[in-house]
This record gives C-alpha cells, structure tokens and sequence, in this order.
C-alpha cells in the first residue's frame, strides 16, 4: 500500500523547493536575485515531473496535481518579478514565491493521500 515512488519522490522535491525559497527570502542583499533565479529552475524541474507524474494517477490525485502545478507556475511567476524587483516590492515578490511554493508541496501531499486512500480502497 505505498504510494508510487515517482510522487513520493515529487513530494520530497516540492518540500525541498519551499525549503530552499524559504532561506533565500531570509537572505538580504544581491545574492538573493541570483538565488531566486535558481530556485525558478528548481520549480521548473518539480512542475515537470509533477506533470509527468499525473498519466498514472486517478482523478482525485490528478485534481491535487493541477493544483500544485498551478502553484508551481504562480511561484514561477513570482520569482521572475523578484529577479526584476529591488527594495520592497523585492520583498513582497519573494513572500509570495514563500506562498506559492507552500501551497505546491501542500497540493503534492494532498495527492499522496488521495493517492493512500484509492490504494485502500482498492484493497478492502
């Protein structure tokens, strides 16, 4: 009754991605654009594999996928209007990057459990 390794492994990479935002939105100074600029590739990379994860799943997983793609895709552009910000509308780009990916890595858990709970189902 495990979860399929691709979306465990999707989950632990969207936890990663919220990790890695969250430290560069502790950071001041220049080294956050290029930081912001790299956690923008790093979501790129999550959204692929969040999509590529989705042809196995059933439609309640599916449903919290989208959702976390979504949110990928909003951290993204959040994170673009960070590398082209300074002072505070940097700050509250970056905060709302923080958001986004939160809510990625909620939405991917979301599926996990809808993902354990089609897995009993089928078992009982």
């Amino acid at each position: 009754m495990s979860t399929s390794p691709d979306l465990s492994q999707v989950r632990a990479a969207a936890q990663q991605l919220h990790a890695a935002i969250s430290d560069v939105a502790a950071k001041q100074g220049g080294a956050v654009k290029a930081d912001i600029e790299a956690v923008g590739q790093k979501a790129n990379a999550v959204r692929e594999s969040l999509k590529a994860s989705m042809k196995a799943q059933d439609e309640a997983t599916k449903k919290h996928l989208n959702g976390a793609v979504a949110a990928l895709e909003e951290m993204q552009k959040h994170a673009a209007e960070a590398a082209r910000s300074s002072g505070k509308e940097l700050q509250a780009s970056i905060r709302k990057t923080v958001a986004d990916a939160r809510a990625s890595a909620q939405k991917v858990s979301e599926a996990v459990a809808a993902q354990r709970s089609a897995q009993s189902s089928k078992s009982h």
